[in-house]
């Protein structure tokens, strides 16, 4: 059974994260107990993946309202400044915002707020179970998918996107063979959605990312379905660094390509893929693994954390309220 990503502690006040760092090789969690400990657990990647960030940011603009209510407007500048792709963090936070404005002079503003925190899990697991069951719809009872990085339960408040596409598949009676991709540089597919899978009795089998392509020209893949940290208005779509060389492969093997996402992951101020900011990460990620090094010290390292699939290498987007074709996003504005 899977351990809960995000437990908040209320009466403490405290924020329990499952370490995502440690992953297989440990079940352990880091406690936050104010928001830059939280901003520094959603940095340096102790919990990662757009729904699972926004949620952990909401509980961190609580820890700040009940540490010291001056340091509020400090948290949400703080808070917004840890991971700059993933837009459902600055979804929740704005969210967040508002409800802090029209709560001032409450006397149970920490109260509000929390509670807000807790809706904003509770409904992220609802949407992962929309979702999963809208996506589950495309798969044949029998199917060989692949998927990349990770967005499952570990990535979100419960349930997952693009695993949760899959769970659902399975409790409707479909049969799966899951190929999930190692995902370079901080191999989040080969730890945690491997993990994730063998844990919940899925048959997973590992492949190195460059392996796809010739995968899908030996073996009948029925789909490729991903997550997603960012969604543009024209349906170009931003996700972990490898998706698009995948979504390349795919259209090359007529292997339909499809992101599962919530409505909060689409940027409706972002006209396409060229406006999304993407993050360049530590150089140390590409030019070690663990502890060694494997790449001359000499050598020059580019680090992004994501790339950008064009629309229409896309052929749906599965959200909550359904599936959606990349030209339709726009109309989709909540």
């Amino acid at each position: 059974m899977l351990p809960e990503t995000i437990e908040w502690i209320g009466d403490v006040p405290l924020l329990k994260l499952l370490d995502q760092r440690k992953i297989p090789f440990s079940v352990e969690f880091r406690e936050c107990r104010t928001y830059e400990e939280t901003a520094d657990a959603i940095e340096d990647m102790t919990v990662r993946g757009a729904p699972a960030i926004g949620v952990v940011a909401a509980y961190g603009i609580v820890l700040a309202a009940r540490e010291d209510m001056m340091k509020i407007d400090d948290a949400f500048l703080r808070l917004s400044a840890t991971r700059p792709t993933a837009v459902n963090l600055f979804w929740s936070l704005e969210r967040m915002r508002s409800v802090y404005k029209n709560s001032m002079g409450a006397h149970d503003i920490c109260a509000i707020l929390e509670s807000e925190a807790e809706k904003i899990k509770e409904e992220d697991i609802e949407i992962n179970r929309r979702i999963g069951k809208n996506g589950a719809a495309l798969l044949p009872d029998k199917a060989a998918v692949i998927t990349h990085c990770n967005a499952g339960a570990l990535a979100t408040a419960g349930y997952g996107t693009a695993l949760g596409v899959f769970r659902a598949a399975r409790r409707s009676g479909k049969e799966l063979k899951i190929f999930a991709d190692e995902t370079r540089p901080r191999f989040q597919g080969g730890r945690l959605t491997a993990f994730e899978l063998c844990e919940d009795g899925f048959d997973v089998t590992v492949i190195c990312d460059s392996m796809a392509p010739f995968l899908m020209s030996r073996e009948k893949i029925d789909a490729v379905i991903t997550g997603a940290d960012r969604i543009a208005l024209n349906g170009d779509t931003a996700n972990k660094i490898g998706t698009y060389g995948l979504a390349v492969a795919a259209y090359r093997h007529s292997i339909p390509f499809y992101i599962a996402a919530p409505l909060s992951t689409i940027d409706f101020n972002c006209p396409d893929g060229t406006m999304i900011p993407i993050e360049e990460r530590n150089h140390s990620e590409v030019r070690r693994i663990g502890n060694e090094l494997i790449v001359h010290e000499a050598a020059k390292v580019w680090n992004p954390a994501f790339d950008v699939t064009p629309a229409e290498l896309i052929m749906a987007i599965i959200t909550e309220d359904g599936i959606f074709a990349p030209a339709e996003i726009k109309k989709l504005k909540i």
